[in-house]
């Protein structure tokens, strides 16, 4: 190989090495969260961030202002992630039976199904939708785990339907037709004990760091983001082909 030759491969040998370093190693997880709105006159609050790590998901929300106690015992609240439908949460016409309830099925066109189980513990199919056991408990509580993301929840969160509802109202605050009737899903339990308490769509957020960034189980905060540092590489790789084409052009100049 001649010298000319030889400084041409610099760049070339370069441009490639970096867009192996780019390639998935520089794709960022998504991280997604939802400040929740009151539904059915619920006086509760509640926040969430979900962070997105290839198919595992990392969950923390906090609710507090919910019903404390249900038939003496803490309550037993439910949380979901729904999706399949509007990307939504109800509004008041979604109240079709006029009880002044919006009920659990009565949302579901907005919302949808129940596509993760958000349990304190154990499964996190929709087959554990209704396992009061691994249920928020009381007035406030926190779920901070680390499950296995299914296809329809990632389906969901990418095409911005995924939509987070927090069950269980307080029968004093509803219509007296309200707090007289049945769950339409459990009917040996009262509306309230089901209903949407509260509601969020998940949006999506700040970027995580790279594979082998530091882990800090938050949304990291930056201004850097792909695009700047596709530009970055561009640049470099412009000032060395162009020190390459100076070196090369200083040999010739030498041996003329």
């Amino acid at each position: 190989m001649n010298k000319t030759l030889r400084f041409m491969a610099v760049p070339t040998l370069a441009l490639a090495a970096l867009a192996l370093s780019g390639s998935p190693a520089m794709a960022a997880d998504q991280s997604y969260q939802s400040t929740l709105g009151q539904l059915n006159g619920s006086s509760g609050s509640a926040t969430i961030e979900l962070h997105v790590t290839g198919n595992q998901a990392h969950v923390l929300l906090n609710v507090s202002g919910m019903p404390a106690t249900f038939m003496d015992m803490p309550y037993p609240h439910v949380q979901h992630i729904h999706g399949g439908a509007q990307g939504t949460c109800p509004d008041p016409s979604a109240d079709k039976d006029g009880d002044q309830v919006i009920s659990t099925t009565e949302g579901a066109p907005s919302y949808g199904g129940i596509v993760t189980t958000l349990s304190t513990s154990g499964d996190t199919s929709p087959a554990a939708g209704l396992d009061i056991k691994a249920a928020g408990q009381g007035a406030a509580y926190t779920i901070d785990r680390t499950f296995e993301l299914n296809a329809e929840t990632k389906a969901a969160l990418e095409a911005g339907t995924a939509v987070v509802v927090v069950h269980g109202l307080d029968p004093a605050t509803l219509s007296p037709a309200g707090a007289a009737a049945k769950s339409d899903i459990v009917p040996e339990l009262p509306l309230a004990a089901t209903s949407p308490a509260l509601c969020g769509t998940l949006t999506a957020g700040q970027m995580k760091m790279p594979a082998g960034g530091a882990e800090t189980g938050i949304a990291q905060e930056t201004g850097t983001d792909t695009g700047a540092l596709a530009i970055g590489g561009g640049l470099a790789l412009i000032a060395l082909a162009g020190g390459a084409y100076v070196v090369r052009r200083r040999t010739a100049e030498s041996t003329a």
